[in-house]
């Protein structure tokens, strides 16, 4: 019994097999970065993040050889892992998704099994790359901050109303204020809107502004 007890916590990893395993969590790694750089569509593109993806595969990888089936080693990591602090904000939930994504074929790799591994890589990739064409072809439409500043006495609610209802979706008053000087008399109205077509969006800001009495019109896009 004693002995079965102890080959329980053996560790049998030859090195053809950990330089496979590692190999194989290479090119997989390779593989997602390929596919995050291609289907990248924010402002602010990191080739470090890429690189990490790559590296974070392998060392998933690394973690899973060295603890193997040893219950002591997979305790004695979680300490020592917990020392580290990570401070690098993720700020965009598909950066979050690549990182699970490298882990889990890093823990696959790191396992041994190969098949799971690249079916896996390629299955989820796919997955993600047909998802991504789908959106950019399909975009949803955006919900924009307009904004109105005009006197208090000035009657152009009609026609302002009907330059909206040309353009807009839909359109609703989410904030009244007074702006300037009290006596000038101006009040600042916002709208949330959604424009029919976005690329009519000088034209409704063109519009508004012709109308007398208005004092200033600005269109908000939110960013991507």
């Amino acid at each position: 019994m004693r002995n079965e007890f102890q080959d329980f916590f053996l560790f049998d990893l030859t090195v053809p097999e950990a330089i496979a395993n590692l190999l194989v969590a290479l090119m997989c790694g390779v593989l997602i970065a390929i596919l995050y750089k291609v289907t990248y569509r924010g402002l602010s593109y990191s080739a470090n993040f890429t690189n990490s993806i790559i590296m974070l595969t392998m060392i998933t990888a690394l973690v899973i050889m060295v603890i193997g089936n040893n219950l002591a080693r997979a305790f004695g990591l979680v300490g020592a892992m917990s020392i580290i602090r990570f401070r690098t904000a993720v700020k965009d939930a598909q950066d979050i998704m690549f990182i699970f994504f490298a882990l889990g074929i890093g823990l696959a790799a790191g396992s041994g099994m190969y098949a799971i591994t690249l079916t896996g890589t390629l299955l989820i990739g796919l997955a993600f790359f047909i998802t991504t064409k789908w959106n950019r072809e399909n975009p949803a439409k955006r919900e924009l901050l307009l904004q109105i500043i005009s006197p208090t006495d000035a009657d152009t609610s009609s026609a302002g109303t009907e330059i909206l209802e040309n353009y807009c979706q839909y359109y609703k008053v989410v904030n009244v204020k007074s702006v300037g000087e009290p006596d000038l008399g101006l009040l600042e109205t916002s709208f949330y809107i959604q424009l029919k077509k976005e690329s009519q969006a000088d034209k409704i800001v063109k519009e508004l502004r012709q109308l007398n009495g208005i004092q200033s019109v600005n269109l908000f896009f939110d960013e991507q």
